[in-house]
């Protein structure tokens, strides 16, 4: 080791036994057995040693600080007598000649206990981020983030991937969230936006002649946190090719992903190449997601017709989804929570029924089907001990409370999830256009860059809403890791596509001009997709929210509450920057 140090916390074994050594860490805690006794936990990055007090003078050194203060411990290595054969370091035990207070903890009492931060409070734990990132678990996910950012990073380099890093103040630009706005000193009433992702830049990287670009990219966008999305800024895996196809894409994702994951997950297997490729509109009728968890055997069934006419309120003129699950022996305390969480996620209502051992239609909803009790076995594929789950309302709306009907029920049932493994898809062939629900008109579904099926004959003949695009999204255990696409180069058809929407070719020359002059220059046909690499950790540590795996991650309300950002800033720096504050939220 160097400096202070002789050796790390979790060194030391039965074979330095007799030797003079120096170690450094936290002081953890401390068994105190007598006033010349006592038995001292020293922690460092590494892992821990025992330290055992055996003289006054040394117990009154201990006594004189607190928990999680830094000492220095120099002393001699021997056997312990009861060893802990848990730890690496158990075998032995540290007896100091010399303690050192290196920096001392002023504060008597911790917001947490070290080890047990994770039970905390969140707002608790961001704000003393410090002292959670002392706990083991949370430094075991940092590192393993460390781990798998050079691991993808070696892989692409492997591939001849080319990491380029592209600038970070730019220009606001229409990527669908919003932006994160810099005023510009030297240009008033102007403002930088920092990039919701490198989206032009590794187009126009691509038209100036470079093959294969990647980059661990940040992203900023101004959007509400999820358990699987932090506010903020998150990392990206991005990468684009020159001359390439949605296959080629498909590739190299197949190629670096899985073995990342199998190496550092929690789970051992993983997805081989080629994923499963669901087409959008399938997955949403089968699975009710364009990001299905495949672990889940379950799929859904048209009931629109069995179920028409059957006196249910509720069933009226509505396309009705089904769930069916064999041998499902939950108790309707469990099927009513299930119901329950549903309307919790989706504001929509779930139904059920089931066919008993007798061959009836028992339980919630099953006196409204009595009279077609054959014709639902049968349009259901039904047999004995089958629970039926149901929802309704619009195509689109009964399909999507069906999906989250789908992953609770598959969770709720081992026999019907497998989940010691990572599944991937692709999930493929995504409307090119769609209306929006606030607008009411016609909008791009997934990425205004992206190549539309059939090229300019599909947009100059088709209906809109027919039209697909060279659009994909990777999914992973129902968590969707990224999307791509194959890219619009051709001036003439971005032209085109964007008048779709109601945008002219000066529209798309004042909002992309540096990308739009580009390609009229000879931009080859490129593609690209860029994972994220937040979500991929989180997946592979096995942790439930993303906080978990960012070292210093906002909170749900996107605040930084250890650095107290976002703050005031004093009336000169705005003078400086010509913003003035018109209203205050405090107020």
């Amino acid at each position: 080791m160097v400096q202070s140090r002789t050796h790390n916390c979790n060194e030391l074994r039965l074979g330095n036994a007799g030797e003079k050594v120096t170690i450094v860490g936290w002081y953890e805690n401390m068994r105190k057995v007598s006033r010349n006794l006592g038995f001292v936990i020293l922690r460092d990055f590494y892992g821990t040693t025992q330290v055992v007090v055996e003289t006054e003078e040394m117990m009154e050194i201990i006594d004189s600080v607190n928990k999680e203060s830094t000492i220095s411990v120099t002393g001699t290595v021997r056997e312990r007598s009861n060893k802990n054969m848990e730890l690496p370091t158990g075998e032995i035990e540290v007896v100091p000649e010399k303690i050192e207070i290196l920096g001392k903890c002023i504060y008597n009492a911790l917001p947490f206990e070290i080890n047990k931060s994770k039970e905390a409070d969140e707002n608790f734990r961001l704000k003393y981020r410090y002292l959670d990132l002392r706990n083991p678990d949370m430094k075991k996910n940092i590192v393993m983030r460390s781990k798998i950012v050079a691991e993808l990073r070696q892989r692409m380099n492997a591939l001849n991937f080319m990491e380029i890093s592209t600038p970070i103040l730019t220009c606001s630009s229409p990527e669908g969230a919003r932006d994160y706005l810099v005023p510009a000193r030297n240009h008033p009433g102007k403002f930088y936006a920092l990039p919701q992702a490198p989206q032009q830049f590794k187009q126009i990287l691509m038209a100036s002649g470079f093959d294969r670009y990647f980059q661990i990219a940040p992203c900023f966008r101004d959007e509400d946190a999820r358990a699987d999305r932090s506010p903020g800024e998150f990392y990206q895996l991005d990468m684009e090719m020159a001359f390439a196809s949605q296959e080629d894409v498909f590739s190299v994702v197949e190629e670096v992903l899985p073995p990342v994951f199998e190496k550092y997950g929690i789970y051992k297997t993983a997805s081989k190449a080629p994923f499963v490729r669901i087409p959008y509109l399938e997955a949403m009728d089968k699975y009710g997601s364009d990001k299905p968890d495949l672990r889940i055997d379950l799929v859904l069934s048209d009931a629109t017709q069995v179920m028409e006419g059957c006196g249910f309120g509720p069933f009226e003129g509505q396309t009705v989804k089904a769930v069916v699950v064999d041998g499902f022996t939950a108790t309707r305390k469990q099927i009513d929570a299930i119901c329950a969480e549903v309307e919790v996620q989706t504001a929509k209502k779930a139904y059920w029924f089931r066919l008993d051992e007798n061959g009836e239609l028992v339980g919630g909803i099953s006196k409204f089907l009595q009279d077609r009790k054959d014709a639902v076995i049968e349009a259901l594929g039904l047999t004995k001990g089958c629970f039926v789950g149901l929802t309704a309302g619009k195509k689109l709306e009964a399909q999507k409370t069906a999906g989250v009907l789908r992953k609770l029920l598959g969770a709720a049932d081992e026999k019907h999830m497998k989940k010691d493994c990572y599944e991937f898809c692709w999930i493929v062939d995504f409307p090119m256009y769609e209306i929006g629900e606030e607008s009411g008109a016609l909008e791009f579904c997934h990425n205004p860059f992206s190549m539309p099926q059939g090229g300019m004959e599909a947009l100059s003949t088709m209906e809109p809403l027919d039209i697909l695009a060279y659009q994909y999204d990777l999914v992973c255990n129902g968590v969707e890791l990224s999307s791509g696409a194959v890219r619009n180069h051709d001036p003439e058809i971005m032209i085109k596509a964007f008048e779709l929407v109601g945008l002219g070719e000066e529209d798309v020359k004042a909002k992309f001009p540096a990308m739009y002059n580009a390609f009229c220059y000879g931009a080859p046909p490129h593609a690209g997709i860029a994972p994220g690499v937040d979500r991929m950790i989180m997946l592979i540590c096995g942790e439930e929210s993303i906080r978990e795996i960012i070292p210093f991650p906002m909170n749900k309300n996107a605040m930084d509450i250890m650095m107290g950002a976002p703050g005031t800033v004093e009336d000169k720096q705005l003078a400086e920057l010509h913003i003035a504050v018109t209203a205050n939220e405090d107020k």
